[in-house]
């Protein structure tokens, strides 16, 4: 037997900050079906957020709430966030399905090219889903949240690189990174959070056709790209820290690939 005195209790009050609960709150997914949205709404529910996405396509937005309420709870419905009606119809579907919501995942956006490779019909359709209906939805979110809320941007490391082939891609990101910066300010003192979460290369639909599921794959197993779980645990850390801190950005990238 030991002749040595038990240890003295351990002070672990100043080893971590007090984190607030998500169990209870309400948010909104954009693009909540499929990749990055689908990952970040089912880690939401599985912390006992109740979620409601939208989605363009019946069959995603049925398999996305499948998965959503086997770890928890969940709602949602079809629509195209480019039609000018778009946003207005979601938010409206989402207060009818759980009232007013405190939480804001901006995420819902679609490939586009360079500027001299798109049609003038696809160049409009890509600024109403990446661009306009970012700004449409957080000005919608923001009039539901009043006082107290967090809004969190899908953006992307393209804002950054600037490649002249992906330059209305890039240029849409670089908007949002700046308005995301710039409404963060604003909302602030009102009591709302705003954060612009970058992620790079990430395994998804979207990276489809450009990307086979078997080459996405390949490349998450050497690590030269990202999981969409990956970009819903940066979300989780945004959303879980004091109401006094505000996580400005996250720049999320796969640790084996240099250039980005």
């Amino acid at each position: 037997m030991s002749d040595l005195a038990d240890p003295p209790a351990k002070n672990l009050s100043d080893a971590h900050t007090a984190q607030p609960a998500l169990t209870g709150r309400k948010a909104i997914v954009t693009g909540g079906t499929t990749g990055i949205g689908r990952a970040i709404a089912v880690l939401l529910a599985s912390e006992a957020v109740d979620v409601f996405v939208c989605g363009r396509d019946e069959q995603h937005l049925n398999d996305g709430l499948e998965r959503i309420r086997e770890v928890g709870k969940g709602g949602g419905m079809t629509v195209d966030l480019a039609d000018p009606d778009g946003v207005d119809r979601f938010v409206s579907g989402a207060k009818d399905y759980f009232g007013d919501f405190d939480i804001a995942i901006i995420n819902a956006a679609i490939p586009a090219k360079g500027l001299t490779t798109m049609t003038a019909d696809e160049l409009r359709y890509a600024i109403a889903t990446d661009f306009t209906a970012y700004l449409t939805t957080a000005y919608a979110a923001a009039d539901v949240m009043k006082d107290h809320g967090d809004i969190v941007f899908i953006g992307s490391v393209a804002a950054h690189l600037l490649g002249a082939g992906g330059s209305v891609y890039a240029g849409m990101k670089a908007g949002v990174a700046g308005f995301a910066e710039a409404v963060r300010k604003e909302l602030a003192p009102k009591g709302i959070k705003v954060c612009n979460v970058e992620p790079a290369k990430t395994g998804a639909d979207f990276q489809y056709p450009d990307f086979s599921a078997e080459k996405q794959a390949e490349e998450i197993r050497k690590e030269t790209m990202l999981r969409a779980e990956d970009i819903a645990v940066g979300v989780h850390y945004v959303l879980t820290q004091p109401r006094r801190a505000v996580v400005q950005q996250v720049v999320i990238a796969p640790r084996a690939r240099g250039d980005e």
